[in-house]
């Protein structure tokens, strides 16, 4: 906890210092630099309160106190945005001040767990402790996830860098067909995350038979699951891109983006429960692996190569081409891991 608070500090204070260079690499162009500008120099003192409290709480078995920090974040978010962008004329820095809010009060939340003494742990100073390998096992899990986020921001920095060459209307749509199919991918990141200590403690356990039996039920849900959503998604296109979208052209480009990415995020779900179910096994390496490859080793290559031929439609097709590829990497990855630790 200690540890996330430094960081998020430190990453807050680089987003300051280094405001313009950022700006700069995200592609921000003369009509939308103040904007950026506004809204990063906002969100960034909220920083110290983004804490990853509920994947804690969700490890001691109170799943539903986990999302319900999430769900006051985020709903009082959505509340605020219309008040203060419409209501109070704020705009742009309306927007970044209700996350700002959103992120303290879930905070507020989790905080309001461990200090009522509802948990069996404690994140009071006086027990923080770096003995009994504490840091290191953290570390070990806490790296490959954090790399994929990470790599997720860093590809993300590029692609709308690349895609401003095409307009601000182009990188807009982007970023809207990145929303849309973020509808499947984070309930499949979330699903991925809940079946991560109901693995763990089989592994623990040595408990394979019921290891197995959850890994195969969480597989077929997850991919049905997954496949249902991006129907949906594909069904109701137009109807979810204008909500973000208005101008005629920049619509288009969501629209066909849109199609672009939903092509393959029917795997999301089989990909994020296999990437779990290696950091389940305490399969470090092999998970930094997986989860580095999707969003870097081999998303930006392609979006970078099929880019330069395609442009800004292969741009987004790099996408689709990282996801099967990656898939199939996390499938070949995990059969052999699960040879090394399981009784034949």
């Amino acid at each position: 906890m200690w540890s996330c608070v430094v960081v998020r500090i430190v990453m807050s204070a680089f987003f300051l210092f280094f405001m313009d260079e950022i700006l700069v690499l995200v592609g921000a162009s003369a009509d939308t630099w103040e904007y950026a500008k506004t809204y990063l120099i906002i969100v960034s003192f909220s920083g110290p309160f983004v804490l990853s409290y509920s994947n804690v709480i969700r490890a001691e078995g109170q799943s539903g106190k986990a999302m319900m920090g999430q769900l006051i974040g985020n709903l009082l978010n959505v509340i605020l945005d219309p008040i203060m962008i419409l209501v109070f004329g704020w705009d742009i820095a309306g927007a970044a001040i209700a996350t700002v809010i959103g992120n303290i009060a879930g905070a507020g939340y989790y905080l309001s767990y461990f200090l009522r003494g509802q948990s069996s742990l404690s994140i009071s100073p006086k027990d923080f402790s770096v003995k009994n390998r504490a840091a290191s096992g953290v570390l070990a899990i806490g790296i490959p996830a954090a790399l994929g986020s990470l790599l997720m921001s860093v590809s993300s920095i590029i692609m709308n860098s690349q895609m401003a060459k095409y307009g601000d209307m182009a990188v807009a749509g982007a970023g809207v067909a990145m929303k849309v199919t973020m509808i499947t991918g984070m309930v499949c990141i979330g699903l991925g995350q809940g079946i991560q200590p109901l693995l763990g403690y089989c592994v623990g356990a040595k408990k394979w038979d019921r290891y197995k039996a959850v890994l195969k039920y969480s597989l077929i849900f997850s991919f049905i699951l997954s496949a249902v959503l991006t129907i949906i998604c594909y069904l109701f296109i137009n109807q979810i891109v204008s909500i973000f979208l208005t101008d005629a052209a920049a619509f288009d480009y969501g629209t066909s983006f849109s199609r672009i990415l939903l092509s393959t995020s029917f795997l999301f779900g089989v990909f994020y429960v296999l990437t779990n179910a290696l950091q389940a096994c305490g399969a470090a390496g092999e998970s930094l692996i997986v989860n580095i490859s999707r969003q870097g080793l081999v998303y930006i290559p392609a979006m970078f190569l099929l880019g330069a031929v395609f442009q800004e439609t292969g741009l987004l097709w790099a996408q689709p081409v990282a996801d099967v590829l990656s898939l199939a990497l996390a499938v070949i990855i995990y059969a052999r891991k699960s040879k090394q630790i399981m009784p034949a």
